[in-house]
């Protein structure tokens, strides 16, 4: 079967194979969709709300965070320093990233929505998996904060968001990478909420981590991300904050999905 993927290096409207960035069948006729950009901390269940916002709204999905964890496991392979900024624009400049489509929803045994999986290939490797543990996401802050690689990876997220219609989610969406986009939210909680949630997706992926370190690993993420020179984590201007900590994760969605619905038929 055709491996189905959005890349950068290649005009997402009309490759063969490739998603499509044109939404079928759209009641918006021939008008541009809009960008929706998703900031916020880590924990405070963006990735998970963002691939099941694109789900409802019939988006294409992008990681940007996914796009940093994958730079950073490529680095430690290569035995390239993580503060090597020379060495690891250059080696973005080698990547190839892409996106698959996401998995279709289902519910899980406790009735909830599972988190879609959104598969990533680097140079044609699925590194799915392979990038989502602890070490890759502190690595990935780290190379995040150097200036070139941000250069460097600022344009592949354009292209993949030049047409519009895409759900993007990380910690400079709406501030430096699509200060225009049309729809902007800041997805945040409280430290606690954030890190037990993440403690349980760890303990689902089989990975054995105690509750209080995990607190004291968001807390340090969190200090890292606000206060970098580079794109600090922010609140984007115009941006509608949402607190997921007394929310489920239904409720998130479906109120974001309700204000995207919202701008459109504004729009129209």
């Amino acid at each position: 079967a055709t491996k189905k993927c959005l890349t950068p290096s290649q005009s997402p409207a009309r490759v063969d194979g490739f998603m499509s960035l044109k939404i079928v069948g759209s009641s918006t006729g021939s008008k541009r969709l809009p960008i929706v950009a998703i900031d916020g901390p880590a924990g405070a269940g963006k990735s998970t709300a963002a691939r099941l916002l694109a789900q409802q709204l019939g988006f294409i999905m992008i990681d940007t965070g996914a796009l940093y964890r994958t730079l950073a496991l490529n680095a430690l392979e290569r035995g390239i320093a993580l503060n090597d900024e020379d060495q690891l624009a250059l080696l973005c400049s080698a990547l190839r990233f892409q996106f698959g489509t996401l998995e279709k929803p289902h519910l899980g045994a406790d009735g909830l929505p599972v988190i879609p999986r959104l598969p990533i290939y680097c140079n044609g490797i699925d590194v799915t998996d392979s990038i989502r543990t602890p070490e890759l996401g502190m690595a990935a802050s780290n190379v995040s904060k150097l200036p070139k690689v941000r250069d460097a990876l600022l344009e592949v997220q354009r292209v993949f968001g030049r047409e519009g219609g895409i759900v993007m989610e990380g910690r400079d969406i709406g501030t430096v990478i699509f200060p225009d986009a049309e729809v902007k939210f800041y997805l945040t909680a409280s430290v606690e909420s954030r890190a037990t949630r993440r403690w349980e997706e760890l303990k689902a992926a089989g990975i054995e981590r105690e509750l209080e370190t995990v607190i004291r690993e968001t807390q340090a993420r969190d200090e890292q991300d606000m206060n970098r020179k580079i794109a600090p984590l922010r609140c984007a201007e115009g941006a509608q904050i949402i607190d997921s900590t007394a929310k489920t994760l239904p409720d998130v969605v479906a109120d974001m999905a309700q204000r995207v619905r919202a701008y459109l038929r504004d729009a129209t």
